[in-house]
This record gives C-alpha cells, structure tokens and sequence, in this order.
C-alpha cells in the first residue's frame, strides 16, 4: 500500500502556516462532506459589495482549528491540565463547527431546511462522521453540544469569545479590506484563562477584549448587514420560493438533483435522505440554477435570478424607523408594473436588523482580575466601552424597484 504523509500544511493567508495535527484530522479533512465546504462561499453574497470576499467556509474551518490550537497551547503554559483526549476533541469540534452551511452560508438557512439550522445540522453529520470513524468523535461531539464536564472547551467553540469569532473577523477583514473589522487573535489569545471551568480573560487583556467587540459590530453593519448584501440576500430566498412555487405546482423546471429534491421535498420525514441531499448541496447549484432560470418563462423568477447573476439589483435604503405599511404597498403596486406580473411582494422586503454587540445574559465574558477574583466584563472597574455596547442597534433595511433600474 502506497504510504501517504498525513501530517500536511496548509499555506493560509491570514495565518500563516497551518500544520494537520493528527491523521484521524487529516481523514476528516478528505471526507467529501468537508471538502464539500471548499465551495460554500464564507462570506454568502458579499461578494456582491467586497469582490474579495470569495473565502470558503474550508478556509474559516482551518483557521478556527489553526486558533484553537494555540488556545489550547496558551491555557496549558498557564498550568491548565488538558489531555492529549481532549485536545484533539476540541479541534475536531471547532473544525466541524459549520460544516453544517449550506449554500451561501447563513443567506438560505431557512431556506432549503425549512425546520433545521446549521448548527443542528453540523451535529447530525458530525454524528454520521462519528460512525464512519469507529466512535473516534464522541468526546468532539460531546463539546459541540456542551455536554462536557470541562466548560471552557465548549466555550472555545461557541460563546461571545470563541475562536470561531475570532477568525472569521480576522478573515472577513482581510478578504473584505474592511480594516475597521481587523483584530488581534494572538494578543486576545494571550489573554485566555480558566477559572472553575471557565473561560476568563487576564484582567491586561480587558482593552483587546473591547477592541474585538467594537471589530464585531463594525462588521455587522459594514459587512454583513451591508444594504446591498441583505438585498442579495433577499432576492436569493425569493428566488428559491418562486422555483419551490413553481416545481410543486408542476412546472418543469431546470435544478441540479440535490437542490430538485428540496424544490419538491422541503420537509420529508426520512432525515437520513435529507442529510445525503444535503451534503451534496453547494454554491455551483445555486448559481447554475440562476443562470438557467433567468431565462425561464416565468417572469418573476427570470426577473430575480437576472437581477442575481447581472448584479443588477433593487435599490437598497437603511432606515432608523419602520416603513409605512401604505408605502410598502406603493412600491409593491410600483414593482408589478416595472415587472409586468401580478404579484410583486417578490420585489419589495422591509426586514428588521438588530445588532448587539455583546450580550452580557448570554456567555457573558469574565475578567480575572490578580487576586483571581472575577468581573463581568461590563462591571469591570477597568472597563471603558463595554457598558455602552450592551445596547443593541435596531434599524430597517427595504429593499424595492425602481423604474430606472430594471434587472
């Protein structure tokens, strides 16, 4: 048998050099439900607004593994006892966070899973892998769902301070070049402690820890709730109700098998054939599907997916204040004229934002101060900002047609 070096490093941009730790990680890696991951776009529709930001959902995976490595490494210098177990459950757990994404990432989630987010999805694979491997998951899976004894590891997984956040920040940012979102994983890394279990932060960290949550938001509302990216968004899921209206009332109508077997099965009770549809769904569906379906008879699905692949599309306003229901309705009547159909609530959104920056009852972030006493973060004498970003910002986003720019 040919003999095959596992033990492989990734050039990544953000990183650096990002070494394979183990073989079992290694085979994770080659499985086709992660390579999978490789086309599933991080950043869903951004690229509408950031031409850079093509970064897969693969890219954050290692990036995150990549951090957690050196959390894990930095909490056992400051004496905390993890076990070789354990340390490889908490990679594979952080690898296999978001392999659970289906196209365009968090954009259709509730789209083609109508009744599943990804996280519960990214379990039931994890579980498939689990089999697959012999068992070789079990502790992985049991941090995933915080079912470990030892707190902290879950928490480096999923909390307001996990390495998750910590790469995709640093990624969106570099890919995006919105250096407002940029952060120092290492510096806050640095910082990471345990107390009783807990994820804490060294009381000379407070001030990074501030920075990252400032980072968090500016992203949200420049990257992520950019006005023409949620328009994107908006004309994605639109796109695939018309398809899904089309195909079940028994309209022909082009679909790759996987993204067909949603179109007409958007619920079926057998989750096993959901998962094997699934995990054979990427971005090239979706986007060979619009190609084709822009020049479909029906007008308002061509009209969607020309406007999605021509980027030609409505206009985008952010608003402090909810729109009149009267002026939806004007617009609405406004874009069935444009559009020449009879229903035009496909073409005019008004879609509620709401962002906060750090939610002190959800994983509150804990500073350890020298006498290893502890502060919510909020509460911390030596706190600056984090007290005013426990309110969240709520505005409105409509997105609507106009006459002088048909798709």
């Amino acid at each position: 048998m040919e003999f095959v070096n596992k033990l492989k490093v990734f050039n990544d941009p953000v990183h650096g050099f990002i070494s394979i730790p183990s073989e079992l990680i290694f085979d994770i890696i080659q499985h086709p439900y992660f390579q999978r991951l490789r086309r599933i776009c991080q950043t869903g529709l951004t690229e509408l607004v950031y031409p850079g930001a093509r970064h897969s959902r693969f890219h954050h995976a290692l990036g995150a593994m990549f951090l957690m490595h050196k959390a894990l490494d930095t909490l056992e210098i400051k004496g905390i006892k993890i076990s070789d177990e354990e340390k490889n459950a908490a990679l594979i757990a952080i690898l296999l966070h978001d392999i659970g994404h289906g196209p365009f990432s968090h954009a259709l989630e509730h789209t083609i899973m109508e009744d599943w987010r990804h996280e519960e999805i990214s379990l039931h694979i994890m579980e498939m892998l689990n089999n697959e491997f012999s068992g070789q998951l079990e502790l992985a899976i049991k941090i995933f769902k915080g079912e470990y004894k030892r707190k902290f590891l879950t928490q480096l997984v999923s909390s307001q301070l996990d390495v998750d956040r910590l790469d995709y920040l640093k990624r969106d940012s570099f890919f995006t070049g919105v250096v407002e979102g940029n952060i120092n994983p290492d510096r806050i890394i640095s910082t990471m402690n345990v107390n009783d279990d807990q994820l804490v932060i060294d009381s000379k960290g407070i001030y990074s820890i501030e920075k990252y949550l400032i980072a968090r938001m500016f992203m949200y509302w420049q990257v992520y709730n950019h006005k023409t990216s949620v328009t994107a968004e908006v004309l994605a899921i639109e796109a695939l109700r018309r398809a899904k209206e089309l195909s079940r009332s028994g309209e022909k109508l082009f679909a790759t098998p996987a993204l067909e077997y949603f179109l007409k099965n958007p619920k079926s009770p057998d989750w096993a054939e959901r998962l094997e549809y699934f995990t054979k769904l990427d971005d090239s569906d979706i986007w060979t599907c619009l190609k084709q379906w822009q020049h479909h008879d029906d007008k308002i699905l061509a009209y969607i997916s020309s406007a999605l692949v021509n980027r030609r599309l409505p206009v985008s306003k952010i608003y402090s204040k909810k729109v009149s229901n009267q002026k939806i309705e004007e617009l609405t009547e406004e874009a069935k004229t444009i559009v020449g159909v009879d229903d035009g609530s496909y073409f005019v959104h008004q879609t509620r934002i709401r962002v906060a920056p750090y939610d002190s009852g959800h994983s509150p972030i804990y500073i350890m101060n020298k006498d290893k006493t502890l502060d919510e973060i909020s509460d911390s004498p030596l706190q600056i900002l984090s007290h005013h970003l426990l309110n969240p910002i709520k505005k409105y986003h409509l997105c609507y047609l106009n006459v002088k720019k048909k798709a």
